[in-house]
């Protein structure tokens, strides 16, 4: 089963294949045109409402469904059964188009939020009720991505190493800086972090620290080190375990 990092970079990969391929006038156009029948639509309606040949329709169409956009099937129009082969016919699938760069994750936050305010406890402020929600969450995908990669004892170097798919499929875009530090260059909760930012920071720095102890990582923690135009925390070390080769046979770890 793939891990949530890897699914989330196949879904950024997939909008951008999507919103290159309506980038074409007479496609876009058809989309269009399909999305607001609210039915299947044949290829000579698809093809008469942009004013194109039936073949260059079809043509643009094949690679509508390719990009997911729209499904086919064979049926007669308004559900009449005839003699003869069904023509095929097109609608809109489900799909949602997101792309932002550099990238924001606004649905995980509000994700959070939500789940913040439908489990807050009697004796909880809402703030922390967030962060507790947040922590929650990042010790989740960490406990799910040592169970499916099985790496061994992480210490900061390889700790790190393995936290970096996570951290660039959620948008952060990490940077190496030393072998045992990673700074973060976007903050994908921006700009709602600059509306609240003791409360975004705060959720960041707790689903972060929840990703490390899940997927126990030692020696690193996250910790709040703001810096203009990246994200508000990073990750380094916190001097409580040795480096991966302290015993010598750095893939030790992994037996």
């Amino acid at each position: 089963m793939a891990s949530e990092p890897t699914v989330r970079a196949d879904a950024a990969e997939s909008a951008i294949d999507s919103v290159s391929v309506l980038s074409e006038d007479s496609r876009r156009r058809m989309f269009a045109f399909i999305r607001r029948a609210r039915r299947a639509v044949t290829r000579d309606e698809a093809a008469a409402s942009v004013g194109i040949s039936r073949k260059l329709a079809a043509f643009h169409l094949d690679k509508l469904v390719d990009a997911g956009l729209l499904r086919a099937r064979y049926e007669s129009p308004g559900g009449i059964r005839k003699v003869g082969r069904q023509p095929k016919v097109y609608e809109p699938t489900d799909a949602q188009i997101t792309v932002s760069i550099p990238d924001r994750r606004h649905e995980l936050l509000a994700d959070l939020l939500l789940e913040a305010v439908l489990t807050e406890g009697a004796d909880e402020k809402a703030e922390q009720a967030a962060v507790r929600t947040a922590g929650r969450r990042g010790h989740e995908l960490g406990a799910a991505a040592r169970e499916e990669t099985r790496p061994g004892r992480l210490g900061p170097e390889r700790g790190l190493t393995a936290c970096e798919g996570l951290l660039d499929a959620y948008g952060y875009e990490p940077v190496r800086e030393t072998p045992t530090r990673l700074r973060l260059r976007n903050c994908p909760f921006h700009p709602l972090a600059a509306k609240a930012p003791a409360l975004v920071c705060g959720m960041n720095q707790a689903f972060l620290s929840g990703y490390l102890d899940g997927l126990e990582v030692n020696g690193v923690e996250a910790v709040l080190a703001p810096h203009p135009g990246e994200c508000c925390v990073r990750l380094g070390p916190n001097d409580t375990a040795p480096d991966d080769t302290a015993h010598g046979d750095p893939g030790a770890d992994d037996r």
